[in-house]
């Protein structure tokens, strides 16, 4: 997968948009919220998104995966190459950390119902 096909399929989700961040990191958001970022001034072109704990360990076993910086812990991954996975699976995978983030977002808009307020009675 290149810049190009990447940068297609990433902004091919409902709502998704891109800014560059931090310098030359290109990100794609949803709702504000990262899913996806390339560092497009590291040769090889470098690729971090978040993904399922599970996932994420099996990941991290691969040669030239690791876990991204500083968002680590959050199990984002780092590719130290955009063709360290076939383009099948990055795409799955991306499709599933654009997903969890979507979710969230979707989660947080959505007004909470209003607890129902008892009248208060006097006691006799």
């Amino acid at each position: 997968m290149n810049i190009d096909s990447l940068r297609k399929y990433c902004l091919s989700f409902p709502q998704a948009t891109e800014n560059l961040q931090w310098g030359d990191d290109l990100c794609f958001k949803v709702g504000g919220k990262l899913f996806t970022i390339v560092s497009l001034e590291a040769v090889p072109q470098g690729l971090c998104f978040k993904c399922i704990p599970e996932k994420f360990a099996e990941l991290c076993e691969q040669e030239g995966i690791r876990p991204a910086p500083y968002v680590g812990r959050y199990k984002w991954v780092y590719l130290d190459r955009l063709n360290v996975l076939p383009d099948s699976e990055l795409r799955d995978l991306i499709r599933q950390s654009y997903e969890m983030v979507a979710s969230k977002v979707k989660a947080k808009k959505t007004p909470k119902p209003k607890a129902k307020v008892r009248p208060h009675r006097k006691k006799k």
